[in-house]
């Protein structure tokens, strides 16, 4: 590890990419340094793969199987891996570019999306909440509404038109994952997406993420580790890997399956299926020598929604609620209004259970 005398003292730049496009480093300011981080210390294995194919076929045996592999994938994992999806590789080419666009835009042009509120419509910034953070992750993001209200920057053109299409093509590929994973919970297959008002009022929100090259990796973090609000999070990436998730105690670095989305269950889900089907941890590594770029869309319920376990999964004298109900606009604010710690906020509302002495 760099000594203190050879660390660079805190930047004045607004964003990691300013700061290398304006800046010669060798070191990274100290206000980036995450103390105790090990970047090598995670593992291979295997991610599980969902045929989406398979989920939405004609044949009750085939789609039978692919409801089973999925349930067991969210039980297991929280994580996976989506083939055969049906979104065509050149709109998630051309996601990917969209947003390099954006992230190569003068500073000042960017500065015009970056927010009053976190819950603005189009906000874009660096780390997760600078404002609260002691350390700075090496990313910069920007995040936009795009359903139930479609929201886009004016620049770069053509940002508007391919987002437009792609969140529509992704909204498809979550309803049906949402179908198979109410299934497999026992619930029937529309329970999610008439509980939630997930067709009228359902929140999407696009997050385009930019984890520039890093002088020193060991000691910076993409992202800490956490987990996501909502309900699914499907995200692409430009080939390059950087995310890990949590696994038996242990970091997993992920390997994109090249055409495949990535998958990952959120809080919101966690509280519906009352556990079975837990938020998986995840957090981002950089690298010293290549630009990483992914695109995360978030799924979630309508913001007035109260999210509580589904009421078929606590009947019974044994079945009680781990979770207490709270609004999911409450949820967001929360949790995007304050550091990025694990599963902080959904700890919040988990209801502890009373030890019989």
């Amino acid at each position: 590890m760099a000594t203190p005398s050879l660390l660079r003292p805190s930047t004045t730049a607004t964003t990691v990419k300013e700061l290398i496009d304006t800046t010669t480093l060798s070191s990274i300011p100290s206000d980036y340094i995450f103390d105790g981080f090990e970047a090598d210390s995670a593992v291979q294995d295997q991610i599980p793969t969902i045929d989406f194919s398979l989920l939405t076929s004609g044949d009750p045996l085939q789609r039978s199987d692919a409801v089973r592999d999925l349930g067991r994938a969210c039980e297991d994992w929280g994580f996976f891996m989506v083939v055969n999806h049906g979104v065509p590789e050149r709109l998630c080419e051309a996601m990917l570019e969209a947003c390099r666009d954006f992230f190569d835009l003068p500073e000042e042009e960017k500065n015009g999306y970056s927010g009053k509120h976190v819950l603005d419509p189009i906000r874009c910034g660096t780390s997760f909440n600078p404002a609260v953070e002691k350390v700075r992750s090496w990313r910069d993001y920007i995040k936009v509404f795009v359903h139930p209200h479609f929201h886009s920057p004016e620049k770069p053109p053509g940002f508007r038109e391919v987002s437009s299409e792609y969140v529509t093509r992704i909204r498809e590929v979550v309803k049906e994952l949402l179908k198979g994973v109410c299934e497999s919970l026992g619930l029937e297959s529309n329970y999610m997406e008439k509980a939630l008002e997930m067709d009228e009022a359902g929140l999407q929100i696009l997050i385009g993420n930019l984890y520039p090259p890093c002088p020193q990796p060991h000691l910076a973090m993409g992202l800490t580790p956490h987990s996501d609000h909502g309900l699914l999070t499907v995200l692409i990436q430009n080939g390059i890997n950087g995310l890990q998730v949590r696994h038996d105690d242990k970091w997993v670095q992920v390997r994109h399956l090249p055409g495949s989305l990535l998958v990952n269950i959120g809080d919101h889900l966690e509280i519906i299926s009352n556990g079975k089907y837990k938020s998986v941890l995840h957090r981002v590594v950089v690298n010293e020598t290549t630009m990483r770029i992914s695109i995360a869309v978030a799924h979630g319920p309508s913001m007035d929604t109260v999210v509580t376990p589904a009421p078929r999964l606590v009947e019974g004298e044994n079945r009680r609620p781990a979770y207490r109900g709270m609004r999911y606009g409450d949820f967001l604010e929360y949790q995007q209004s304050n550091q990025l710690n694990g599963k902080s906020v959904l700890d919040l509302i988990r209801v502890q259970t009373q030890r019989v002495t």
